[in-house]
């Protein structure tokens, strides 16, 4: 137990950008953007708040995986393999819930602004998953 402590104790210390936390901030704005659309239906929606929280919440995604394109010594191969997993999971529940909006007759501006809302939603969910799991692991050629 001690060795494991001790192994896991270097990729604890290490300090890193907030990523994770402008991914989960990113993903709040889009939810939020996400109910406000679909509190409208079937009627058309305003479009201005729901784009706005979409655009912030775009550039707070881009901004972390800016960051985590930083990091060095980092355990990339972990990364992806999480990353790549959760992205296909994601990806398949973003699209249900598109089918849902589609079914229920959404055309149009909000749906183009609802599937943005999506592919920003099924990248902010891995990206955090990947980053929290690969943060803890040791990169390779680490001194521990």
């Amino acid at each position: 137990m001690s060795s494991e402590l001790a192994t896991a104790t270097p990729a604890i210390r290490r300090r890193f950008p907030p990523v994770a936390e402008l991914a989960i901030c990113s993903l709040a704005l889009v939810v939020i953007g996400g109910i406000l659309l679909a509190s409208y239906a079937p009627r058309r929606p305003p479009l201005g708040g729901p784009a706005a929280l979409a655009v912030i919440s775009a550039a707070l995604l881009l901004t972390s995986a800016y960051l985590l394109s930083r990091l060095q010594m980092f355990a990339w191969e972990r990364f992806f393999l999480v990353f790549r997993w959760a992205l296909l999971a994601y990806v398949i529940s973003a699209g249900m819930i598109g089918f849902a909006f589609i079914h229920d007759h959404t055309r149009g501006a909000p749906l183009a602004l609802l599937v943005v809302m999506l592919v920003i939603f099924a990248l902010d969910v891995p990206l955090t998953i990947a980053f929290t799991v690969a943060r803890y692991s040791s990169p390779p050629h680490s001194a521990d």
